[in-house]
């Protein structure tokens, strides 16, 4: 099996092509991502605000928040995928006799 062409991969991409790729595919999980880093700036940024809260009580608000607006979009993306799969494709296929 000796030929003359090189051997190249089925897909050159880059990786900004690869994570807009998958961002098509899945955009509610960069949403969440966003979300995230959204919720963990606000949360240093009032860090010096925090009043007399203690900064361990603070950090773990932050961090609940930041997981929780993750986790709640990938929840929404994954009942999304779920509607878009079952609940359209079965009402264009109509009621079953």
């Amino acid at each position: 099996m000796s030929s003359d062409e090189p051997w190249l991969p089925a897909e050159d991409d880059s990786q900004v092509l690869k994570l807009a790729r998958k961002s098509r595919d899945a955009p509610f999980v960069p949403i969440g991502l966003a979300g995230c880093f959204a919720v963990v700036g606000y949360g240093l940024y009032k860090l010096k605000h925090r009043g007399t809260q203690k900064m361990s009580v603070h950090l773990i608000h932050t961090r609940v928040a930041a997981q929780g607006f993750v986790v709640g979009a990938i929840t929404i993306g994954v009942l999304y995928s779920m509607y878009t799969d079952y609940m359209k494709h079965s009402s264009r296929s109509g009621p079953n006799k």
